[in-house]
């Protein structure tokens, strides 16, 4: 099978589809999934829980490919609370402020085939930086679990997404380089072609 897509994540198409096509994320089974050095001494884990988005792309063209992915900021679990308000902050995220931080893609490549990036800018508190999002194609098809429950029905697809980070470039660099100004970004997301009906 030959790859062409996505991102946070998301974003891929077969060179057997027919025509450009949107796919929705699932917001019960997406994932974005950070990660940080601690002071050298530990690698620690955080996520936000509520995110949406979508992926539109056309298999006859690859590098049209877009994305959106939205994340709510507020929605952080690092499985600490006072950590979670802390970066919840105005030294760090200022949720109230800017209440969501968005990933949207300029342009796409294919560099695999089932590989892709995704080039864009995330905006966080109201500032665009560039970023890169590696993406790997895992599943397209008809969903497993869609002959039994109409939740799943339709065609869908499976990535993997990944990109580096640096906190002081997002404007939430207190304590960088002690604790790592680099972050690392995991997305997995299942999307859905065409989303839902209302």
């Amino acid at each position: 099978m030959k790859f062409i897509s996505m991102t946070a994540g998301a974003l891929i198409a077969l060179a057997g589809a027919a025509a450009a096509e949107t796919y929705v994320l699932d917001p019960e089974h997406t994932e974005v999934r950070f990660s940080w050095n601690h002071a050298g001494l530990t690698t620690q884990h955080g996520e936000w829980a509520d995110v949406s988005g979508e992926i539109n792309f056309d298999s006859s063209d690859a590098t049209a490919t877009t994305a959106k992915i939205d994340i709510d900021p507020a929605s952080i679990y690092t499985g600490l609370e006072a950590l979670d308000d802390h970066i919840k902050s105005e030294t760090f995220f200022d949720v109230e402020t800017y209440p969501t931080i968005t990933f949207t893609s300029t342009s796409a490549q294919q560099t695999g085939a089932e590989r892709m990036q995704l080039i864009g800018n995330i905006n966080v508190k109201g500032q665009d930086v560039p970023a890169v999002l590696n993406v790997k194609l895992v599943f397209q098809g008809a969903h497993p679990l869609g002959a039994f429950i109409e939740y799943y029905e339709g065609e869908w697809i499976g990535i993997e997404a990944t990109s580096s980070l640096l906190r002081s470039e997002l404007g939430v660099g207190e304590f960088a380089p002690l604790t790592s100004d680099a972050v690392q970004l995991e997305i997995s997301a299942e999307m859905r072609a065409g989303g839902w009906p209302e």
